[in-house]
């Protein structure tokens, strides 16, 4: 069982599918690999029915839309893809400048003629790697429009003035897109019908206390209770529409912990991480509330960390 692959086994994700991977990296193994595109993610996406679905989609060449609220692992999982299929990545953030020029390429002036640099989805298909589409719901219609083509059973890019492109049989595209953040729009029904579409839960304890015993093995018993409770309980006041997204923030979170191993108070670390990442003073009394009732004033590092 290649090392890419024991997180799977471990979460118990179904041999079939292992077997699929195993078979679809033997056929692009050494081909078309650029290193510096390898993904190498932090932490293993926890999940076995998210994983199995995304697996399956791959594997029978679908192009994957995870959609769902903030801090529930979508650009995690996309990362854990790339490396569980041995593929390079490719990232495109979208936002409201991103235009058709970005993602195929433009024309530029070299060796005394005009040539094409090539994009982003452009270096993506002609490689087979796994293209990362952040925030697809911020695109432009101009920059839809390029994937259309591209994502369904075409598999071709028609770039103005030069050759059609065809996708490499390894290529695939993986959506994201986050409901409710300002600048985004409603997908339009023919770019969702090229995705398959996985509606990512939020986290919860079990996922949690996995992605907190892997990134920091040495933390207590009392500290993880308390890091995962502040993290619920920020994400349930969210829910409930008494605070907004800002502060419920896994990367905060994780960042805290980083500083507290360096040596920094507990309770300073998490007014950096997850306090002050709302600027609405009446919201910063809230989620200051919630994280004195979670962190002792008093703590310090060797609360957190064993040894």
């Amino acid at each position: 069982m290649r090392k890419e692959l024991v997180f799977l086994e471990e979460q118990g994700v179904s041999p079939a599918l292992l077997s699929g991977v195993e078979d679809f990296r033997k056929e692009y193994e050494g081909k078309q690999q650029i290193e510096n595109r390898l993904a190498h993610p932090e932490i293993p996406f926890y999940g076995k029915e998210i994983l199995e679905m995304a697996i399956a989609g791959i594997l029978k060449g679908e192009n994957l839309l995870l959609a769902g609220p903030k801090a529930t692992g979508k650009n995690i999982l996309g990362e854990n893809l790339a490396y569980i299929f041995g593929r390079p990545m490719y990232n495109v953030s979208f936002h409201v400048n991103t235009d058709s020029g970005d993602l195929i390429g433009t024309d530029t002036f070299k060796n005394n003629e005009v040539q094409l640099r090539q994009g982003v989805i452009t270096q993506c298909a002609k490689n087979g790697g796994f293209g990362i589409l952040d925030e697809i719901n911020m695109a432009k219609n101009d920059a839809v429009s390029v994937l259309h083509a591209t994502l369904d059973y075409r598999r071709s890019i028609d770039i103005p003035g030069y050759e059609r492109i065809d996708l490499h049989p390894a290529a695939r595209f993986i959506g994201t897109m986050n409901y409710g953040y300002a600048g985004t729009k409603e997908l339009n029904e023919a770019l969702v019908s090229r995705f398959l579409v996985i509606d990512m839960p939020a986290q919860n304890q079990e996922t949690l206390e996995f992605i907190l015993k892997r990134l920091f093995p040495r933390l207590t018993e009392e500290a993880k209770e308390q890091f995962i409770g502040l993290f619920l309980d920020l994400q349930l006041k969210a829910k409930n529409g008494e605070i907004s997204t800002k502060s419920l923030d896994l990367r905060g979170l994780l960042a805290a912990l980083r500083v507290i191993e360096a040596g920094l108070s507990p309770l300073a670390a998490v007014q950096m991480g997850i306090t002050n990442k709302t600027f609405d003073i009446f919201e910063k009394e809230i989620v200051r509330d919630v994280v004195m009732t979670r962190i002792p004033e008093d703590w310090t590092r060797e609360q957190v960390y064993r040894g």
